[in-house]
């Protein structure tokens, strides 16, 4: 048992965990043809994640000419080069199955607004 979550641990990949569901993002995907090698952008929304350990996977919707085309990739796989976020999205469930029957405007997901602290001045006097 020991052997096989050695193994497990070899091919995992910890930099591709800055994402959750809801944000929309950018799957950096290698594809093979023939000799040739290539990488194709799949960006769309995160709609579920399934997590257990290696076979950690999560589905990418987006429309393409007003068809929904859905992706299930393997967070740990060889051919998924990078994650890139393009938008942190705002929502309250694990699972986003309800906008595959949303249109439009409201297939929308809102937009996650970070804060940044507030930098404290050196200038400023101090109390004492």
């Amino acid at each position: 048992m020991n052997e096989i979550r050695a193994i497990e641990a070899s091919q995992m990949k910890t930099e591709l965990d800055n994402f959750k569901v809801g944000d929309t993002v950018k799957v950096h995907f290698k594809i093979i043809e023939g000799k040739t090698e290539r990488i194709q952008i799949f960006e769309g929304l995160v709609i579920a994640m399934k997590n257990s350990r290696v076979g950690k996977t999560f589905t990418v919707r987006k429309n393409s000419y007003g068809v929904g085309v859905e992706r299930i990739f393997p967070i740990h796989s060889p051919r998924v080069a990078r994650v890139e976020l393009a938008r942190p999205g705002k929502v309250r469930r694990a699972k986003l199955y309800y906008i595959r029957e949303k249109i439009g405007k409201a297939a929308k997901i809102k937009e996650l607004i970070i804060r940044k602290a507030p930098k404290v001045s050196e200038t400023a006097p101090t109390q004492g």
